[in-house]
């Protein structure tokens, strides 16, 4: 024992030696730090605001404010001293220190008006133009003796011959025709002008006939002159192009209408397009659309919107967009997949924008023709009409459309939050402000209400600014904005709800008291009022609401009542609250005076819980006399409240 003991004494020795050592050194570091550097010591030991006042706070509660330390006046909890930061600035504004706007990544731009350009990007693929097929067919019975081109592929012009066929039906047309013309030659002298227009036209309606049947001046001259039918019919290409399809062979037997050849132009092709409905409001007649394929990387080609398919697709959720391509080259093949985009100039309120087209007259069934003065469509025939009837907006108009990057703006459903910096002031300091957004172009979204052009909004770092105000309980992109209208009901009916509501108030001081067997009787004495309100007094919408929250509630009533335990019956009064709130918000409060909707944020571990009382003084029902004082009025429902 001896030996042990006399090891641990140097040992001992030793670690009191460092002890001192240590606070020595920790001495001297304090008192050189105080020497040198006082003021931040002092700020280290008692933090106070830009104006030199402490202020103290609550953890639980940031928006209670106080200049001394005390007890939180919602949930009693002690106070902390709050941060410097911030300031004593307005309900929506926070300040912050150079320092911290640095380290917050904060960045700003100014609202301007400015002419943006919206960005559609679409996929599709290439396609015949379909004015510009052509099909070959048999125009009369007979046999093929001779195909001419006699595999798909071939490049024809058009004229070309392509099928040699034997017509036993037109040989016969044929020695009427010669027969006609014998008979009109041997026509006498002194014969009637009757009988002589009567040959004749019986010349020209076999003529005609042969025509029909596919046979050219040309060719029926040939037959005249001769004197001697022809045996074979040949049927010529009626357009320039590709021949597609070959649908027959030699020695075949058709009939009037047989298809014997397809034949495509592709001098000018037709592009598909799927356009999402969500870009439909973009995209209009004659604009400009540039697209890349496959085969030609690198390379831009470029067409014109002619139409827009009238129906959306309802799998896809897409509508077909389709562009006029000039492929003078025969680059472009149709099945090619192709990339496109197109750009939209915005204008004022939205409007899409074809300078182009200013003043210009365009086909309403064939916009790929736009001329510069009225007249009639080249394809159609059909009279031109003006590019305004067709846009939105064409030409340069006054003014360029308010804009804000689309960084800006914190989207939340139907609400879009600003941080708009606040000028003039000394420390960094930022509002929160709702706008009214138009639609987005590219980078930019256009602004329609909330911002004025000159104003600095921030553009990175907003996400932040939003959480410092959520901390500190402050309005923020997550605070509710209630716009429902209260529905119009008779008096009577509203004065039931406020017998409904009465006996509400009774029940929740009695949770709020912890009185078990209390609050059983007030539930049963709520459960006859909600009885007493007469349905028959309200019809339409507000009955079908007043059943469903009826229901709800004598519900929740009904487990209170037969609740073993009060813990169960403050969840059943959660239920209860809930509904009796949404009454108010559609009905309204049927008397003159004020009802107090107050959040207790800690109720149901944490998930917090609302509930009514007729005056401020916060008496809590869901945790009694434990916390008897936790919560917040977030609302003041007055009379008839909308």
């Amino acid at each position: 024992m001896k030996k042990t003991g006399g090891k641990l004494k140097p040992i001992a020795r030793t670690a009191v030696a460092l002890a001192v050592g240590f606070l020595a050194g920790y001495l001297v570091r304090v008192l050189t730090a105080t020497h040198e550097h006082g003021p931040v010591a002092a700020v280290v030991e008692q933090p106070q605001t830009a104006q030199g006042q402490t202020w103290w706070t609550c953890s639980m509660h940031p928006q209670i404010r106080q200049p001394k330390q005390g007890k939180c006046p919602l949930c009693f909890m002690d106070l902390i001293q709050a941060s410097s930061e911030g300031g004593d600035i307005g309900p929506r504004q926070i300040s912050f220190s150079k320092e911290a706007t640095k380290l917050m990544e904060i960045d700003t731009t100014a609202v301007q008006r400015r002419f943006v350009t919206s960005e559609i990007r679409m996929v599709g693929k290439i396609d015949y133009d379909e004015t510009r097929v052509k099909h070959i067919t048999a125009w009369v019975p007979g046999r093929i003796d001779r195909l001419y081109v006699d595999f798909t592929g071939i490049k024809v012009e058009k004229g070309d011959h392509l099928v040699y066929l034997y017509s036993k039906e037109l040989l016969e047309d044929q020695r009427a025709l010669l027969a006609a013309i014998a008979g009109a030659e041997r026509i006498r002298p002194d014969s009637s002008d009757f009988a002589d227009r009567l040959k004749s036209a019986n010349v020209e309606a076999v003529r005609t006939r042969l025509r029909l049947r596919g046979l050219t001046d040309e060719q029926i001259a040939e037959i005249e002159k001769a004197g001697e039918p022809l045996t074979h019919l040949t049927i010529y290409s009626p357009i320039g192009g590709i021949v597609i399809e070959k649908k027959v062979t030699e020695g075949m037997y058709v009939n009037t209408g047989t298809h014997i050849y397809t034949v495509a132009d592709l001098s000018k092709l037709w592009v598909m397009l799927d356009a999402y409905e969500s870009d439909l409001s973009w995209i209009r007649y004659g604009q400009g659309v540039e697209f890349s394929t496959e085969a030609y990387p690198g390379e831009v080609f470029k067409g014109k919107i002619s139409f827009r398919d009238p129906v959306l697709n309802a799998r896809t959720r897409t509508v077909k967009v389709r562009v006029n391509v000039e492929n003078p080259n025969g680059k472009l093949k149709p099945e090619m997949f192709v990339r496109a985009v197109l750009r939209a100039k915005v204008a004022q309120g939205g409007a899409v924008m074809e300078p182009d087209l200013a003043g210009k007259w365009i086909c309403p069934m064939h916009p790929s023709i736009v001329k510069a003065q009225a007249g009639a469509c080249d394809i159609c025939d059909m009279d031109l009409v003006t590019t305004e009837s067709l846009y939105t907006a064409v030409g340069e108009p006054n003014e360029p459309p308010l804009v804000i990057p689309a960084s800006a703006p914190l989207i939340t459903g139907k609400r879009a939050v600003v941080y708009v910096k606040v000028p003039d002031k000394e420390k960094p300091t930022f509002e929160g402000r709702e706008v009214v957004l138009g639609p987005r172009a590219g980078n930019y979204y256009l602004v329609k209400d909330g911002l004025e052009e000159g104003e600095v909004v921030v553009t990175n770092g907003n996400f932040k600014i939003d959480s410092a105000l959520q901390i500190q309980a402050k309005p923020s992109m997550m605070s509710a904005k209630s716009e429902r209208e209260a529905l119009e009901v008779p008096d009577e009916f509203l004065g039931q709800i406020w017998g409904l509501v009465e006996k509400y108030l009774s029940l929740q001081d009695k949770l709020a008291g912890d009185d078990k067997d209390g609050a059983a009787g007030a539930a049963g004495q709520t459960a006859e009022a909600l009885s007493a309100v007469d349905m028959g007094l309200v019809t339409g919408q507000a009955h079908d609401l007043w059943m469903g929250n009826s229901m709800k509630m004598r519900s929740a009533l009904n487990a209170i009542k037969g609740a073993a335990g009060i813990e169960p019956m403050r969840k059943a009064f959660e239920t209860l609250s809930n509904e009796l709130i949404a009454v108010i918000g559609q009905f309204g409060v049927p008397r003159t005076g004020t009802l107090y909707r107050i959040n207790c944020p800690m109720a149901f571990d944490n998930k917090g819980a609302y509930w009514l009382q007729m005056d401020e003084d916060i008496r809590n029902p869901y945790f009694g006399a434990s916390m008897l004082k936790c919560g917040e009025v977030v609302e003041v429902l007055g009379e008839k409240t909308k």
